[in-house]
Parts: C-alpha cells; sequence; structure tokens
C-alpha cells in the first residue's frame, strides 16, 4: 500500500487538515499526490487480482487500490463497483462511422452511473475521517450514489439538487436509500455554491468532485480499460463533460499508467459538451485564454453545468494528452441515444453525447477512419426514462391475433 497526500494545483501548499476539499489558503482544487511506487510487477498483479471474485479485489476501483487510496481492506465500503463491460456494437461504430468505436458502459455500475467509482472512495475516506455525515449538490447521478454508499456506510446523507429538471429515476434512488433530498431555485452550479458554504458549517464532508478521492476512483475506469485492452492503448478516449472531474481523473490516469510503465503510450482525451452547456469547449476554442462561463441549458441533464468545478484539472488533463474539445447540439445527442439504445446497449442522454462526439470528429477528419476509439457511456437507460430519441412509441391495440398482425405488418 501507499501513502498519500493532499497538494493544491494552484499554489502548491498542503492543507493542515484532512477534511480539506479545497486549497485553505487559496481556495484552489486539491490532488492526491501518492508516494512513489515501482510499476515493474503492477501490471501481473492488477492481472492476477482480475480474475478474483471475492473481496475487495473484486471491485473495478479497489482492484488498483495502490494508485487510489492507502486504506485497510476492511474499511472500504463497496458493493464492488466496476468490472463495466467493453462492448463492440457494429450498429454504433458504423453510426459514428468509427469502425474501431468500442463502448465502455459505465452506466452498468451498481447505482448506474459511473459516480460509483468515486463515490466508494469518497465515502471510504469520510469514514476514514470519522466524518459525521456527507452531502452533495447534483442533478441526480452523485446524489443517488451518494446516497446509496452512504447507506452502505451508515454515514447520513445529504443531496441538494435543482427543484426542477432531475429525472425521476434518480429522485426514486436518492430518496429510496434514505438520503435527505432538499430541492432548491437555480441550477446545479447554484447548488453547489450552497453545499461548499454548507458543508463548512455543518460539519459534512464534501462529496462533489471538487473532492480529490472522488477523482481518485473515477480515474479507475481508464485502469480498467487498459486492462480490458490487454494494456494496448486506442488512439482517442472520448467523455462527456459537465463538471469536467471525468476529464481530469481520466486525464490523469492515463499519464500515470504511461509513467508506471502499464501502457506504453498516453490516449488523446476528447471532451464532448452539450451546445447548449459548453463552457469548457468555449474555453477550449480560445485556447484556454479565458474562462468560459453560461447558463446551462440542454436535454442531457447529467452534463448541464454553466461554470464546471474540475475546469483547471481538465485543462491539464487535455494539454497532456494532446485532447480535443468539442460540442454537440441536443438533437446529434438524441440521435447518438437512438442508435445506442437501438443497438441493445442502451445509456441516458448525457452518455450518448460521447458517440455523438465522435461522430462529429470523425466528419471533421479529427479522428482518422483506421482509429481506435473508446467512448465511455456514463450512465444507463433508465437513469432518465422521459427522453427517448428512437421515436418509437407503444401502439395500443384491440386484444385479437389479426389486430397483432395488422400492428407488426
Amino acid at each position: 500500500m501507499t501513502s498519500s497526500a493532499l497538494v493544491c494545483l494552484a499554489c502548491g501548499e498542503s492543507p493542515p487538515a484532512d477534511t480539506a476539499v479545497t486549497c485553505p489558503a487559496c481556495g484552489g482544487v486539491l490532488e492526491v499526490r501518492h508516494a512513489p511506487v515501482s510499476g515493474g510487477d503492477l501490471r501481473a498483479l492488477f492481472d492476477c487480482r482480475r480474475r478474483e471474485r471475492t473481496g475487495i479485489s473484486a471491485s473495478g476501483v479497489w482492484r488498483f487500490r495502490e494508485l487510489v487510496l492507502d486504506v485497510p481492506d476492511g474499511a472500504v465500503v463497496t458493493y464492488p463497483e466496476g468490472d463495466t463491460p467493453l462492448l463492440a456494437s457494429r450498429a454504433v461504430a458504423r453510426w459514428a462511422g468509427a469502425p474501431g468505436l468500442l463502448l465502455k458502459h459505465d452506466g452498468m455500475n451498481p447505482t448506474g452511473s459511473f459516480k460509483d467509482r468515486g463515490m466508494t472512495v469518497g465515502v471510504t475516506r469520510a469514514r476514514q475521517l470519522g466524518a459525521r455525515g456527507v452531502l452533495c449538490a447534483s442533478t441526480g447521478n452523485t446524489a443517488a450514489s451518494l446516497a446509496a454508499y452512504a447507506a452502505l456506510a451508515g454515514l447520513p446523507a445529504v443531496a441538494v439538487a435543482p427543484n426542477v429538471g432531475v429525472a425521476p429515476g434518480k429522485v426514486a434512488q436518492i430518496v429510496a436509500h434514505g438520503a435527505r433530498m432538499l430541492l432548491v431555485p437555480g441550477d446545479f452550479d447554484a447548488c453547489l455554491r450552497l453545499v461548499r458554504e454548507a458543508a463548512e458549517r455543518l460539519g459534512l464532508y464534501l462529496l462533489n468532485s471538487v473532492n480529490p478521492y472522488r477523482l481518485e476512483g473515477q480515474k479507475t475506469v481508464a485502469f480498467e480499460m487498459l486492462q480490458e485492452l490487454d494494456w494496448s492503448p486506442p488512439d482517442w478516449i472520448a467523455l462527456p463533460a459537465g463538471n469536467l472531474g471525468n476529464t481530469a481523473a481520466v486525464g490523469a490516469a492515463l499519464l500515470q499508467a504511461r509513467d508506471l510503465g502499464l501502457a506504453d503510450r498516453v490516449p488523446r482525451i476528447v471532451a464532448v459538451q452539450a451546445a447548449g452547456a459548453a463552457p469548457f469547449a468555449r474555453s477550449y476554442a480560445t485556447g484556454f485564454a479565458q474562462r468560459a462561463r453560461v447558463c446551462a441549458s440542454t436535454v442531457a441533464s447529467a452534463i448541464r453545468i454553466g461554470d464546471p468545478a474540475s475546469y483547471d484539472r481538465a485543462v491539464r488533463a487535455i494539454r497532456q494528452t494532446d485532447g480535443v474539445v468539442t460540442a454537440v447540439t441536443d438533437d446529434e445527442i438524441l440521435e447518438a441515444k437512438a442508435a445506442v439504445d437501438g443497438a441493445g446497449v442502451g445509456c441516458e442522454p448525457a452518455s450518448a453525447a460521447s458517440v455523438a462526439g465522435v461522430r462529429r470528429l470523425v466528419q471533421d477528419g479529427v479522428i482518422g477512419p483506421e482509429a481506435r476509439v473508446v467512448a465511455v457511456l456514463t450512465g444507463h437507460l433508465l437513469k432518465d426514462p422521459t427522453v427517448v430519441g428512437s421515436g418509437n412509441e407503444p401502439v395500443e391495440i384491440e386484444a385479437s391475433v389479426e389486430a397483432v398482425e395488422r400492428a407488426v405488418g
């Protein structure tokens, strides 16, 4: 196991308190720095653990624990999570114009989204620190995951969400797992400002993606993906981009994998935003000379964020991986969702942004026809069942064979 410390990306200081999630000196974002670890035998160790079906190694997060968090095995709060499928769909690849496209479906995590990767680490850390409870702002997925993992850990949980636009499936998860759900006027960005202030006053441990331990869990999607590809990196990894935690986490993981000898090169990241919620894409267009903020509006509620908290970390990830940031319209997202759903894979709207982004970049000649691409699907189809892109509606008929025959042609 390794020891670790928190370091501010802006000023380089380490906070005196382990409970800090942002730098008390300058307000900057913190990241976890691990003590040096030898990469020589890590690949064999991780591959050996992949065959284990019991204990914490059954988790696709804690399998890589030397690179995640130093904590005794018995203190880990896990379902387990991770071990999500890497799917080859000819239909989706053909639609995107990318024959080498694979889909990493992180919507197959226990609560139906990639958030479980970060939350298992965040809640484990909260319990390790003796937190009295946990708190988050959310458009739905973060709060659903927080509620489930807090219940596993026996910790009280509070979720603050916009009073409109949260999908009913996500609300059901939050309240069913026992979290106190508070609905407030405004968007996600307003909710995040509120919980950042409330966490300190109420003594609750904040578990949004500003929390550096959340990102330590989220980066394991990259380790797991590389392992599924026998440690042969793809050319591109496409991610939906909202609060930018995944962009930052995957970028950090890819560099770590290269530096440790787990992989021989670094794939390029594609961060895909919805056109109505694209502050990062606007900033990218200026070479990140200006940080944009927008009033977000998109059908893809999970990435409906106008002022992303992990902006600085994500800028670094794009620069260090020679990445690309793009934006796609809601119509493109829904068309991609229809393609993914119709192929029997399925995803929530925000997930489909990654596939729509791949298609856009193929058409623009940025991604070549022979490129190996992995698009990450971040949420399950049933996360937002009110948004269906296929146009395929149920048909009411009379109870007769003749009516069935007429209806199906």
